[in-house]
């Protein structure tokens, strides 16, 4: 097929011709030339300085501009006009994005370019050239260096008015260290960057030995070191990279598992993939939420800043894995990314694929010639100096005859000549001295001729010393490579992980199970649960200052509620607190979360304990201050977060709240004025949420409840009593304390007055702390430590011992034999501080 071309002519006589061309020859002759021009002047870099030409040029211009790193800022623009009016004359858009890539930390291992205003983010982009302004940053003058010093070649411009560098001399592998990507026709490159540590000292042992294996070199360079840092998993597609030029990886953002809220875990993510930005992963989770294909996140927050760096705050729902749910985020979002390695280069003008070794091979090779040529120009440009001063020595020497024959000289011409003659100088020495002013001819500046002449003379010899020998040439390019790496180097950022370390999305269930375990309130108002529910230990502490309060079985995504003084039950889901590690000994509540995380208290309210939600349990013993007792019909409400267990009195509370695990039990009341009242739980009627309670003990008019809980008469219990001053502060006075056989105590019947449990002593006229319940016993003195109580076992109603510390917290056994329920434990504080919030 043939396209004719019409010729159109520009006058009457000119003959119209036509032209008939062959379109198959047309179109592939055009389309070589596009392709060659693509892959040479754009896209792909050059291996030796790992630069493409418009980063080159942009480097090359802005280093002629004086744009030093202690210079200040220039607008941005100003280099891109520069740029493309001398050099590259492919349009502003692209000078600028290669300009804005290589000031961006997150796209360049060791950025080139400073910049100065914004230069976007990986999910953003960069502000107009107008507004941002650009100079050298400090590693782009190592690209730069010596350049004056004919250690590259230099080519005619687009339009042949300046000269450019064909490569840069680049002090530093350039193309590992940053990478590379570009597509070209009918080729593309993509390089991962790499640390310039690891790079300079594989690229010193390829100098030191040219015949190192890939493996010795690997052992300097184990992978990529990502900008964004991240970590990289699997290393056998690095490998195959590394040995072939191709290869592939995959990139994982860093993340941990942190308790973001006190009732919730959350996944902090740190760094992330390269070229992955947190808009795009914040996208991406709130598409996968929506569509419900990604369960178990509750709320996502972008906290990054400038000072702190990147964080993403992703809250976990309560009763699923966070691990699992990072699984499925990895398996999901960006946070997994595959990085394809397609190491294409220009190597002596033709695109190749290269392995690690070989381009670290051909980089050597281009700084070797560098520094040989650098070191043959320095060697000239001395040898020329030393000339100079030869002849000026020789005129010191001879001041007068050289002034003489100046002065009887023709013209300058004639005195050349005849310094030339008799002087046996060149003629660039007699130029010198007819230029050299008469003030640069004393006795000083001979002295100082002589010691140049011997410096000159030094480094000349130093220099040829190098160029004749290709291994003091090779030492001294891997010193200064040494001494890059010491000025510039920085840790490495990424880390390296072997496939089979990582957990796999499936390996652990997203949600978590809903096993048996125990809920567990502290008498400092701390909330936790077990990892099992395996009975506590009798009498061990729980912190250091701390005994429990109550211990209600329940499961994982169960639900128990918190009793408050205010007769209210307020829904708490298991879930929702912190887990207490399985341990052989009782675990420490230390990890625990205060209650008042979990419930709004009233001013004045505090929490009386826990009860179980089961409807099929025993319900609820309540006691209050003014000596009611209810037994709850466990009945409660299914859609409703709070309700209430009793209809309270005036001026009455709620002393404590404790889970009836049998009738058989017994309800105990201890009174202020030394009262003890027992009575089996069958005696009181279980009644309905709204009522009020019947009388559980008759009371003096003088008198308090101050202690009410479950003793199970089947097994060894104690009843231990501390007297004091009713008008005394609470925890002042230490006071006198008896413990006594629980069997010792008659039963008597509801709404009696109980009996005799302690003799007050002079100063003592009521009690101020009291507790019931199986041994051994546990108790805490006001300053967190353990206290000691009376060893022997004291009359009934007899007085008690003086104690040294004032008792904050009693407790005694905390559970009971695997294959019975779980028995509330009994525990006592002092009078009306249990439990507040």
């Amino acid at each position: 097929m043939a396209r004719r071309t019409t010729t159109p002519p520009q006058d009457e006589d000119f003959e119209e011709r036509i032209v008939d061309i062959d379109v198959s020859t047309e179109m592939r002759t055009s389309f070589l030339e596009y392709a060659y021009s693509v892959i040479y002047q754009r896209a792909l870099p050059d291996a030796r300085d790992g630069l493409k030409p418009v980063q080159r040029r942009i480097l090359y211009s802005m280093s002629e501009m004086g744009l030093r790193p202690d210079r200040g800022h220039v607008k941005s623009s100003r280099v891109v006009g520069d740029v493309m009016g001398k050099l590259h004359p492919h349009g502003d858009t692209a000078i600028y994005d290669a300009l804005v890539r290589m000031a961006q930390p997150f796209s360049m291992r060791l950025p080139l370019v400073d910049g100065h205003g914004n230069f976007g983010s990986p999910d953003d982009l960069p502000a107009a050239m107008r507004y941002t302004e650009a100079r050298l940053a400090p590693a782009a003058m190592l690209m730069v260096q010596s350049i004056d010093e004919d250690v590259v070649d230099f080519k005619p411009n687009y339009d042949g008015q300046e000269t450019e560098p064909t490569v840069l001399p680049s002090a530093f592998p350039n193309l590992l260290v940053n990478g590379a990507a570009g597509i070209a026709v009918g080729m593309a490159t993509n390089m991962a960057p790499h640390n310039l540590v690891e790079v300079i000292a594989a690229a010193r042992h390829l100098i030191k030995k040219p015949d190192a294996s890939l493996d010795e070199l690997m052992r300097f360079v184990p992978g990529p070191d990502l900008p964004t840092g991240g970590m990289i998993i699997g290393l056998d597609g690095v490998r195959d990279a590394y040995e072939t030029g191709r290869g592939t990886f995959r990139m994982r953002a860093r993340t941990t598992i942190e308790q973001v809220t006190p009732r919730r875990k959350g996944i902090i993510v740190t760094e992330l993939p390269f070229n992955v930005g947190p808009e795009r992963v914040i996208t991406k989770i709130k598409e996968l939420v929506n569509a419900k294909r990604l369960s178990g996140i509750s709320d996502l927050k972008d906290l990054t800043d400038r000072h702190k760096g990147l964080r993403l705050v992703i809250e976990v729902k309560n009763g699923f894995n966070p691990e699992a749910v990072l699984a499925e985020l990895y398996r999901l979002t960006p946070m997994e990314e595959t990085f394809g390695i397609n190491n294409v280069a220009l190597v002596d003008g033709q695109p190749r694929t290269l392995g690690l070794k070989q381009l670290l091979q051909v980089y050597v090779d281009h700084r070797i010639e560098v520094v040989r040529r650098r070191s043959s120009h320095r060697r000239r440009k001395r040898e020329d100096r030393l000339h100079l001063v030869d002849g000026l020595i020789i005129a010191l020497l001879n001041i007068d005859e050289v002034i003489q024959v100046i002065r009887s000289s023709e013209d300058s011409a004639e005195a050349r000549t005849r310094l030339m003659q008799i002087f046996e100088l060149s003629e660039v020495q007699a130029n010198y001295i007819l230029d050299t002013p008469l003030r640069r001819l004393t006795r000083y500046d001979n002295l100082e001729l002589e010691r140049e002449r011997q410096t000159l003379q030094e480094e000349i010899a130093e220099l040829t010393a190098i160029l004749s020998s290709e291994d003091r040439l090779r030492r001294v390019v891997s010193g200064e490579l040494a001494e890059v790496a010491k000025t510039y180097g920085t840790p490495r950022r990424t880390v390296l992980l072997e496939g089979g370390v990582v957990t796999t999305p499936g390996a652990i269930p997203l949600e978590v199970a809903d096993d048996p375990c125990l809920v567990l309130l502290s008498s400092t108002g701390l909330l936790a649960r077990t990892a099992d529910a395996t009975p506590l230990g009798a009498g061990e502490e729980r912190s250091p200052h701390d005994v429990l309060v109550s211990v209600v079985r329940s499961t994982v995504r169960g639900e128990v509620a918190v009793v408050t003084s205010a007769g209210r039950a307020i829904r708490v889901s298991v879930v929702d607190l912190p887990t207490l590690p399985p341990s052989a000994s009782p675990p420490s509540l230390s990890g625990g979360h205060p209650v008042s995380e979990y419930v709004t208290l009233n001013p004045g309210e505090r929490v009386a304990g826990l009860g179980s939600l089961d409807p099929e349990g025993p319900g609820l013993a309540l006691g209050t201050a003014q000596g009611l007792v209810k037994r709850v019909v466990p009945e409660y409400p299914a859609n409703r977060n709070e309700f209430e267990v009793i209809g309270l009195k005036p001026g009455d509370s709620v002393l404590s709240a404790v889970e009836l695990s049998s009738e058989d039990h017994d309800l105990v009341f201890i009174t202020s004025n030394a009262q003890l009242l027992r009575y089996p739980a069958s005696a009181v009627r279980p009644q309905g949420r709204p009522a009020g309670g019947m009388t559980g003990i008759r009371l003096d008019d003088d008198a308090k409840v101050i202690w009410f809980g479950v003793v199970d008469p089947s097994r060894e219990a104690r009843v231990v009593t501390v007297a004091g001053s009713a008008t005394a502060l609470p925890g002042t006075e230490a006071g006198g304390a008896k413990v006594s056989d629980y069997a010792d105590y008659p039963p008597k019947g509801r709404a009696t007055g109980g009996v005799r449990a302690q003799r007050f002593l002079k100063g003592e006229d009521a009690l101020i702390l009291a507790w019931a319940g199986p041994t051994p016993i546990k108790a805490v003195s006001s300053a967190g430590r353990p206290a000691e109580l009376p060893d022997e076992l004291g009359r009934r109603d007899g007085s008690g011992v003086r104690l040294n510390a004032t008792i904050a917290a009693i407790g005694g056994a905390l559970g009971s034999a695997p294959d019975e329920a779980a028995e509330p434990p009994a525990v006592s504080v002092t009078a009306g501080e249990q439990t507040e919030v």
